[in-house]
């Protein structure tokens, strides 16, 4: 499948504006993830990540 010029420029921003919103949701699970875990009880509790 060969795609034009045009399309390939589509197909590129689509893939630049995807990639934008991932990280813009990679960063508000972070922020997410950080403020439970300040919830966690500090009493010598251990957290794993998976």
């Amino acid at each position: 499948m060969e795609l034009t010029a045009d399309q390939l420029v589509s197909e590129f921003q689509d893939a630049v504006m995807e990639l934008y919103f991932a990280r813009k949701r990679i960063a508000a699970l972070e922020a997410e993830n950080q403020a439970l875990r300040s919830r966690l009880p500090q009493d010598g509790a251990t957290v794993t990540e998976d």
